[in-house]
């Protein structure tokens, strides 16, 4: 058994019930949503190598990502699109997507482990980790799930968004990124309250 657990089997001895792990990928991007996963995991059934999304390889999550999903309780993912960003900040847009995760569960967790210093309105008690991918099983697999998940959404917004290479960059601010913004513009997945983009739309002529 993952050492990673350890976290969940205290709080499920205490909470008499199963755990939940948050975790989001693309709070920094400046197109495309914020994807939040909820992931209950079967402590019988652990997937094997399951770590913060961030260390792994594309090959090693899109793996990890299946055996989790076959593997798991329950999973739930919502996204916060650009617009929600736009008009409730990123830190409230991201919250209230953990929020929805959670309460989206086909089982209730009765305790909830959110990566971060946050917690979001939860319906059942729950502690922030910092850097919490790297100590909680749950949350590594949530971090996976999320993360595949926006980057499959990034490929595909590619192709209908083409110009701006997000099946390469998934959003970031890379030079090529910034490169296509300046000669073609922002498009409707591009976060609008976020200053290079906001910088482009107030320097338009009107």
């Amino acid at each position: 058994m993952s050492a990673h657990y350890a976290i969940e089997l205290e709080l499920m001895g205490r909470s008499s019930g199963p755990v939940a792990g948050v975790d989001e990928v693309g709070r920094g991007p400046l197109a495309g949503p914020v994807c939040v996963a909820a992931v209950i995991l079967d402590p019988d059934n652990l997937p094997m190598g399951a770590d913060d999304s961030k260390k792994l390889s594309a090959i090693r999550r899109e793996a990890l990502h299946d055996e989790i999903c076959a593997r798991a309780l329950a999973i739930s993912i919502v996204l916060a699109p650009a617009a929600e960003i736009d008009l409730v900040n990123i830190r409230r847009a991201t919250l209230n997507a953990m929020a929805r995760a959670v309460r989206c569960l086909s089982v209730a967790p009765r305790f909830v482990l959110v990566d971060g210093c946050d917690l979001p309105d939860l319906p059942c008690p729950g502690r922030a980790l910092i850097n919490g991918d790297a100590t909680s099983l749950s949350i590594a697999a949530a971090s996976i799930v999320a993360k595949v998940t926006r980057d499959r959404l990034m490929a595909r917004l590619d192709l209908v968004h083409p110009g701006y290479g997000f099946s390469r960059h998934s959003g970031y601010a890379t030079e090529i990124h910034r490169a296509a913004l300046q000669k073609i513009g922002p498009c409707r997945e591009h976060r609008r309250s976020y200053a290079p983009v906001r910088m482009l739309i107030e320097a338009e002529p009107i």
